[in-house]
């Protein structure tokens, strides 16, 4: 783990010169709301007790607190899905590639070449990922030689991040990922690999459909699509969540009986002794038969 760390803290420093990536006093400027630990790099490090939260959350959940905080562009629907019974949850590393253009790639590679880095390309980043990490790929739609990862790395993203992908793009040998389990959200398949593209930005602010995605962002993936929450609204989303879950439960219950007639119920209930018997519900997380 330590050796992995190391590794991603040297790439970063090296590759100023051939892929746009924040230093990491530009990561700390771009997330400076972000009030929890970092990586080396400077990308924020939601804690994994917070994503394990987030493991029981639905998106609407989360959406309406996040957009009432400023930021509308958090959500992207539309994809196909893999394992959609399974939830994506963890720690955005954005990756951005574009169509190739040779004078632009060459000098970027040769860059890298100068640094021994090798040939920049897909693994150039999956062999960055940590624990919990989610690779949020922007490969801007394309399905034919979009293709981010097959099954091998697909195989190896999971065993190394516990998570899965995120590919505005495409991957292929689809069959055999989904047997793996790991959640996969993409636009298409199609048997061409990765191709006529070029790698130019890691950990950098990329666009995802009509999401604006941020390294660090907290990922959540569930059955519908995906929201992207930044780090500083983590905890808020969560214990608001943990308040709803609370009104859900009495809702419901109050509607078991059989006595109550919507609109007296949800969504304030109307009788002052309802609602006094709702807020201290609230209050001590308790339910009552």
């Amino acid at each position: 783990m330590a050796n992995r760390i190391l590794l991603a803290a040297l790439f970063v420093a090296c590759a100023q010169a051939q892929v746009f990536t924040f230093t990491r006093d530009q990561m700390v400027a771009y997330t400076s709301q972000n009030p929890f630990e970092r990586f080396a790099d400077g990308r924020p490090k939601v804690p994994d007790s917070l994503l394990e939260k987030v493991q029981g959350l639905l998106i609407e959940e989360a959406f309406g607190l996040v957009r009432q905080k400023g930021f509308a562009n958090q959500y992207e629907g539309g994809w196909k899905i893999l394992n959609p019974g399974k939830k994506l949850v963890g720690r955005a590393v954005t990756v951005q590639f574009m169509p190739a253009r040779p004078d632009v790639a060459d000098t970027m590679q040769a860059e890298a070449d100068k640094k021994g880095l090798g040939r920049l390309r897909n693994q150039t980043v999956i062999d960055m990922l940590e624990p919990n990490d989610v690779v949020v790929v922007d490969l801007f739609g394309k399905t034919e030689a979009g293709t981010f990862v097959g099954d091998k790395l697909a195989y190896y993203i999971m065993k190394t991040t516990g998570t899965g992908v995120v590919v505005d793009g495409a991957i292929f040998y689809l069959g055999n990922i989904k047997k793996s389990g790991m959640p996969a959200y993409y636009r298409g398949t199609h048997p061409t690999s990765l191709g006529n593209v070029m790698l130019t930005g890691i950990n950098v602010p990329v666009r995802i459909g009509n999401a604006t995605v941020m390294p660090g962002d907290v990922v959540l993936g569930d059955g519908e699509g995906i929201f992207f929450i930044p780090p500083h609204l983590v905890k808020p989303v969560v214990d608001a969540a943990e308040v709803s879950h609370l009104r859900d439960e009495w809702i419901k219950r109050k509607f078991d009986t059989g006595k109550y007639k919507s609109s007296e119920i949800y969504g304030r209930p109307r009788d002052p002794a309802l609602l006094k018997e709702y807020e201290e519900y609230l209050k001590s997380g308790q339910g009552k038969p």
